[in-house]
């Protein structure tokens, strides 16, 4: 068994409910693995570092759990999927510096940002995947994994606003 780290953030309803009781009951439901921390009124954010087969059973399995616990909360995002530069070379144990050369000489074959701006911000299996297949660096395979799958919850988080008939009339113009 492999260990995942992960966090998972949710839109709590606004009730009266007790922060604690909320930690009670995620505890009753198998999140004894996980740092819960509040800080905007209806969010709950929570740290796992939880023990699978893999990344998908790891936090899939906790989705569940905080769902089993809190019927109502809706899934924020999971993470780590969203990453600028810095976030990349802490994740990869680099400069910043480093990585930003890296991707300035590699222009053509760096993958695309999510969002090109000040700052830009990439999809961190795609910076993981890049480093490793075309740079050599040693990425460890459990937080490809978690990356890899942080990003397909993110991308059914935002499915769930998605028209159906304007994304299939947008995914023709792709084909």
């Amino acid at each position: 068994m492999e260990s995942y780290e992960f966090t998972l953030r949710f839109a709590l309803p606004f009730s009266e409910t007790d922060f604690s009781d909320y930690e009670d009951r995620l505890f009753e439901a198998g999140c004894d693995d996980a740092l819960l921390g509040i800080g905007h009124p209806g969010r709950i954010s929570l740290d796992f570092i939880r023990e699978a087969r893999d990344a998908r059973t790891a936090i899939l399995g906790a989705i569940a759990d905080v769902r089993s616990a809190i019927p109502e909360a809706a899934l924020i995002e999971a993470t780590p999927d969203l990453v600028g530069i810095t976030d990349v070379a802490q994740f990869v144990g680099s400069s910043r510096q480093n990585i930003r050369q890296l991707m300035m000489a590699c222009k053509t074959a760096t993958p695309s940002p999510v969002h090109e701006g000040n700052p830009s911000i990439w999809h961190l299996a795609d910076i993981l995947a890049w480093l490793r297949d075309d740079k050599g660096y040693s990425i460890p395979e459990s937080l490809f994994e978690v990356a890899q799958v942080g990003l397909q919850v993110n991308l059914a988080v935002e499915g769930r606003r998605a028209d159906g008939r304007e994304q299939d009339e947008i995914r023709a113009l792709f084909a």
